[in-house]
């Protein structure tokens, strides 16, 4: 069997016991992931390898942890993946997005852009972001939906934040439509440098700071609060998490976008940052996902 052939391994466990299993087969890829099935339930935990794993050897492995940590032994995918020009295969899997006056494309669209919008050049890459998950594009519509009511100073502290800001789509989108500086962080260098990247590339590289590190613990992030908008496009669990600091580095009066959760997790989201004195503005559902719109009141709510 040739080595240069992609292999793929995959298996379902509850989410307690995710990271183990990672490690167990991660021992046997090249690159190894898990991803979320549902909430406190089940995660899929997806291995790929170049050259045909050894499929005894990680049946036994599985099953002498799965025994270790008490759960039945979880059924082991292991399959090998057709040849694919991934390079051409991103391009076609990635067709210009219109969101709202937003236009996402990439590098080889040959097309004009519509009258009208606001051209953004993202290429599909490592970094999570292109507008066409539904998180994303949900994002896209609440900034050009907001951008038509709300105007952002552009001298000053603050401007805007990208908490999460994975390939910087969301950066551009605010620093073109508002023409502020925004501070865009990741926990992932790599997200850190394609920000940058896509930055120069959409000609808006003055405009954006983008630094890696942990979330509101970041000193640039702390260095330009309080923000007039701020937008985090992460996972429903964090987003709750961080209610309380994103509150207290958003202006008075400063609005906030929320994505990465599905329907089904709104109201948890929502809650969370109603805890801190936000009201919600507007819902985008997109699919199986929303995206939130919420506010910090410009005063204080009087005591009782």
């Amino acid at each position: 069997m040739s080595p240069t052939k992609l292999w793929r391994i995959a298996l379902v466990v509850p989410e307690a016991h995710a990271p183990a299993f990672a490690d167990a087969v991660g021992d046997h890829a090249d690159a190894v992931s898990t991803f979320e099935l549902e909430e406190g339930g089940n995660w899929l935990v997806e291995a790929t390898l170049y050259g045909q794993p050894d499929e005894a050897r990680l049946n036994a492995r599985v099953a002498v942890l799965a025994e270790a940590v008490g759960i039945p032994e979880p059924a082991l995918a292991i399959e090998e993946l057709p040849a694919i020009d991934w390079v051409s295969h991103s391009y076609q899997g990635f067709p210009p997005i219109q969101a709202g006056r937003f236009f996402v494309h990439g590098s080889h669209h040959e097309g004009i852009v519509p009258a009208g919008s606001i051209p953004l050049l993202v290429d599909a890459a490592t970094a999570f972001g292109t507008g066409e998950h539904g998180s994303t594009k949900g994002c896209l519509l609440a900034l050009d939906r907001l951008a038509r009511r709300m105007t952002l100073p552009r001298g000053g502290r603050g401007g805007a934040l990208d908490m999460g800001c994975g390939s910087g789509i969301l950066a551009l989108a605010v620093a073109k439509r508002w023409g502020i500086p925004v501070t865009a962080v990741d926990i992932d260098p790599e997200a850190v440098r394609v920000t940058r990247v896509n930055a120069a590339l959409n000609g808006v590289k003055a405009r954006i700071r983008a630094q890696g590190g942990d979330g509101y613990h970041t000193p640039v992030v702390g260095k330009h609060k309080p923000y007039g908008l701020i937008t985090a496009n992460i996972l429903a669990r964090p987003l709750a998490r961080m209610a309380p600091k994103l509150t207290r580095h958003l202006k008075r009066g400063g609005v906030c976008v929320l994505a990465g959760l599905l329907n089904r997790q709104e109201r948890h989201v929502i809650q969370a940052h109603r805890t801190q004195g936000l009201h919600l503005v507007s819902r985008i559902p997109v699919g199986e996902w929303t995206t939130l719109v919420m506010k910090r009141p410009k005063r204080k709510a009087a005591k009782g």
